[in-house]
């Protein structure tokens, strides 16, 4: 007899790691429930940047032109004593993944409103608000989960092939899986400050860290003409000092803030935390953002993590549930998805100690070496040092790089951003030569069966010769790709490259 299942997918959890999770699987096709114990969008803006990788995952959902018309670019950070001593600061070069800067500052609410209407148009996707997770249940074919309505009290079922713990860091999901959240959380109590502005002032668009051992504080514009402040409180402050926005403003006045420059629009308490799951999956669930990693907010990463770990397991599990891919493909979710959060998570730790004047002048130095000027991890394209690759994926070859997105042409002469020819398929890229003349019968075999393409990339002033090939209009992948050495590269649905011709085309195991 056969299985009942009522969807493939139960997301539990509907923040921005949630919708993200669900825009991609119902993208392939993949019958999903979301289940949200809220029924309105968390109304505090908790996150403020997006950069050129995330949005190019909103490009492959289809989902950048609508989230990016209420964003704007971010031009620098800074860092800044209160005595007017610049420390370092960062311009943000050009982004070569596709978008048009390197990264946007965002007002949080309302790209979440943005996406889940997107995701509103799956006829495959059910989402169900106002409903509280009691139970998971899982056992070899899949996992079923008991809900509670918020409002009726009815209680309802739902069972299906996976599930993806979305619910944030106090993760009930994670808990009922009996998975630790090892690591700290700092006891020093932050004020949250979200403010309208009212009048310009001075590089009020420059991202600035004002750095002090007593009251280092963040300075950041939001989209949609709101701004925000965090400030840590002292040992001898609590939040009762800090109820009303009249006593938030002494806050504001002692940084050159006054009411004529913006109005307050809400503020909050919160403490940082640096932890992470001691599993990401148990079973057939899966844990995804803060349920599986918290961090410090420092490096702007946090919600952005989440929403690159959301897409990583959903196409992943699309390719499972398709066909396409084995059941072990999974494996690599963590794999891939952890030493990527542990990276953004040392950084938020090292920028705050930079923000609180907790390094010393060399450390100050060699951090600036190693994480802006040196490119990592502040500024360069994203990279993977582990998962399904085949070769050393070290940073310093091209295995577990992302592809560079310029503009390029089909053979009929269209152009368009490289993804958007590429689509969502498994695809070997060669420097003006058929990647399929360089694979073994076994080798093509295997690529075959993942439903791969093979394109060469013919330079701008020659011919192309086949139906399924490009032009490299911009010259930016031939001279990428000799940059590594390599004629031809595999490149994953993700723009990661999986592999090369200098460490072997075959298929990763």
């Amino acid at each position: 007899m056969t299985e009942q299942y009522d969807a493939d997918v139960v997301i539990i959890g509907y923040g921005p790691s949630g919708v993200t999770a669900a825009l991609t699987l119902a993208k392939h096709g993949i019958s999903t429930i979301a289940l949200e114990r809220h029924h309105d969008i968390y109304s505090r803006a908790r996150a403020v940047t997006v950069n050129d990788w995330t949005m190019r995952i909103f490009q492959n959902l289809g989902v950048d032109e609508v989230v990016k018309k209420d964003m704007d670019p971010q031009r620098a950070l800074r860092w800044l004593t209160y005595d007017g001593e610049e420390i370092f600061r960062v311009e943000h070069p050009p982004s070569t993944l596709g978008a048009e800067a390197r990264s946007f500052n965002i007002y949080q609410p309302t790209m979440e409103a943005q996406l889940r209407a997107c995701a509103a148009r799956y006829d495959g996707l059910d989402v169900r608000c106002g409903v509280e997770v009691r139970s998971l249940d899982q056992d070899d074919t899949g996992v079923t989960v008991s809900t509670e309505d918020t409002a009726t009290g009815e209680t309802r079922t739902t069972r299906a092939r996976y599930a993806l713990g979305c619910d944030g860091g106090s993760s009930r999901t994670r808990g009922q899986l009996g998975v630790q959240l090892l690591g700290d959380t700092l006891d020093v109590l932050w004020t949250v400050i979200d403010c309208r502005v009212k009048r310009w002032w001075p590089d009020r668009d420059i991202l600035t860290f004002w750095s002090d051992e007593e009251r280092p504080v963040v300075d950041i514009a939001l989209a949609q003409g709101n701004h925000r402040w965090e400030i840590p409180l002292k040992p001898d402050e609590c939040e009762a000092d800090f109820a009303t926005h009249e006593q938030i403003w002494p806050l504001l006045e002692k940084l050159g803030v006054s009411e004529e420059d913006v109005e307050i629009h809400q503020h909050a308490f919160y403490r940082h935390h640096t932890r992470m799951a001691e599993t990401w999956r148990v079973g057939r669930t899966f844990l995804v953002g803060d349920a599986a990693h918290l961090m410090p907010p420092w490096a702007g990463a946090g919600m952005q993590t989440g929403i690159r770990d959301a897409f990583d397991i959903g196409w992943k599990l699309a390719g499972v549930l398709n066909g396409r891919l084995a059941e072990g493909f999974l494996d690599t979710y963590e794999a891939e998805r952890r030493p990527n959060a542990a990276m953004f998570t040392q950084l938020a730790v090292d920028l705050g100690r930079l923000i609180k004047q907790e390094m010393s002048a060399e450390e100050r130095r060699a951090f600036r070496v190693s994480s802006v000027e040196g490119g990592v991890p502040l500024s360069a394209p994203p990279f993977l040092v582990a998962g399904w690759l085949r070769g050393p994926a070290d940073g310093s070859g091209v295995v577990g790089q992302m592809v560079p997105q310029p503009t390029v042409c089909n053979t009929r002469g269209v152009q368009t951003r490289l993804d958007d020819l590429l689509g969502d398929s498994f695809a070997l890229l060669g420097d003006d030569v058929d990647p399929a003349t360089l694979l073994t019968p076994e080798e093509k075999a295997d690529w075959d069966a993942l439903g791969a393409r093979y394109i060469a990339v013919r330079p701008q002033d020659g011919y192309t010769e086949g139906p399924d090939e490009l032009v490299d209009v911009e010259k930016s992948i031939r001279p990428w790709l000799r940059g590594f050495g390599v004629r031809a590269v595999a490149v994953r649905p993700d723009k990661f490259v999986a592999a090369a011709d200098v460490s072997g085309l075959a298929a990763p195991a």
